[in-house]
C-alpha cells in the first residue's frame, strides 16, 4: 500500500486538496452517484485549483465556515477539505476506494488506543468521527466495556475540539436530525433487491485473496444524499451477516454525515422485520403505522 503524502503549506497544497476532490469526483462518477453530486466535486476541484491563494488560509481564518463561504464550495465539500487539512486523507475517498480503516480513525482521539478503537467498532459498527461524537452523547459509548462517564464526557469534549473547525456553528436539535426511518428503510430494501445490478469496491481489509467485491449504492432522496454498503466490519464477518448488515451514510446541506445500520431483527416483536440498529422503537412505530394503513 502506498505511503500516504501529507501536505505542505504553500502552494502545491492546493492542488493536493484539488486532486483529492477530483479523485471523489471520478469514484462517485463510476459508481453511478448523481451527476450533481459529481459535478459539485469537479467544480470545487478546479475552483481549489486555480484559487490564486492557499486555502488552507480560508481554514485558518474562518474554519468550516470560511470554506462553506468560498464559491462551488458547499458545506459537505467544505467538511471533506476540513478533514484532509486535519488528517491528510479523506474518510469518503477512503470509503469509495475500498479503502477505508475506521480504527485508525478512531485512534486519533486522545485516550483511544488499537484495542479501544476495535472495540468501538466491532460493537458499535460506527466508522467515523462524527457517529463516534453521536455514540458518545447519546449513551452508546457507555456500552463498551471499560468506559464509564468520566471518560465519555473526556471523549466528548476532546471530540468536540477536533470537530469544532469542521463545522458550523452547533445547533444541536438541528445537528442530531436524521432521514425518516421509512427512508432508511427504503434505501436498505433498494440496495439489496439490486446489489446484483450496482457497482461494486474491493475493500481492502478483511478480503486476503482480493476477491471479494462490496455493492455500493449513491442515492438521494428528499434532500438527502445516501451510499449503502453490505457491513466490512468484523462483526459482521465474525456472526455471519456480511450479506445481511447495511451501513447506510447520509448527509445534506445543513448537517454533518451521520451513519446508521441496518440489520434484520431476530425474536421480539419484529422478528424478520429490517430494523435500524438502536432506534428498533422507531421501527416499531413504522411498522406498526405501515400495517394500520392497510
Amino acid at each position: 500500500m502506498a505511503q500516504q503524502k501529507h501536505p505542505t503549506k504553500d502552494s502545491s497544497e492546493n492542488r493536493f486538496v484539488a486532486d483529492k476532490l477530483s479523485e471523489i469526483a471520478d469514484l462517485l462518477e463510476q459508481q453511478a452517484a448523481s451527476p450533481f453530486r459529481v459535478r459539485a466535486y469537479q467544480d470545487a476541484a478546479e475552483y481549489v485549483r486555480e484559487l490564486p491563494h492557499p486555502v488552507r488560509l480560508d481554514y485558518e481564518k474562518g474554519g468550516k465556515r470560511g470554506l462553506d463561504d468560498l464559491p462551488t464550495i458547499g458545506p459537505s465539500i467544505a467538511a471533506a477539505i476540513a478533514e484532509i487539512f486535519d488528517t491528510g486523507s479523506s474518510g469518503l475517498l477512503d470509503r469509495l476506494r475500498g479503502a477505508a480503516d475506521p480504527e485508525k480513525v478512531f485512534q486519533t482521539v486522545p485516550m483511544i488506543g488499537p484495542a479501544l478503537a476495535r472495540e468501538i467498532h466491532e460493537v458499535l459498527g460506527i466508522e467515523t468521527l462524527e457517529a463516534l461524537e453521536s455514540a458518545a452523547h447519546d449513551g452508546s459509548l457507555e456500552a463498551i466495556k471499560g468506559i464509564g462517564p468520566r471518560r465519555v464526557e473526556s471523549l466528548r469534549h476532546s471530540l468536540s475540539d477536533m470537530l469544532a473547525r469542521r463545522r458550523r456553528p452547533r445547533n444541536t436539535a438541528q445537528d442530531r436530525q436524521q432521514p425518516d426511518i421509512a427512508d432508511i428503510l427504503a434505501i436498505d430494501a433498494a440496495y439489496r433487491a439490486h446489489a446484483d445490478q450496482l457497482p461494486t469496491i474491493k475493500p481492502r481489509r478483511f478480503n486476503p485473496t482480493g476477491d471479494t467485491r462490496l455493492p455500493i449504492l449513491h442515492t438521494d432522496r428528499a434532500d438527502w444524499q445516501f451510499t449503502a454498503l453490505f457491513s466490512n466490519s468484523p462483526s459482521a464477518h465474525r456472526f455471519g451477516k456480511t450479506r445481511d448488515w447495511v451501513v447506510i451514510y447520509f448527509e445534506r446541506a445543513s448537517q454533518p454525515e451521520g451513519q446508521v445500520t441496518v440489520v434484520t431483527e431476530h425474536g421480539g416483536p419484529l422478528d424478520g422485520k429490517r430494523v435500524v440498529r438502536g432506534q428498533e422503537a422507531k421501527c416499531a412505530e413504522f411498522y406498526a403505522a405501515k400495517k394500520a394503513a392497510h
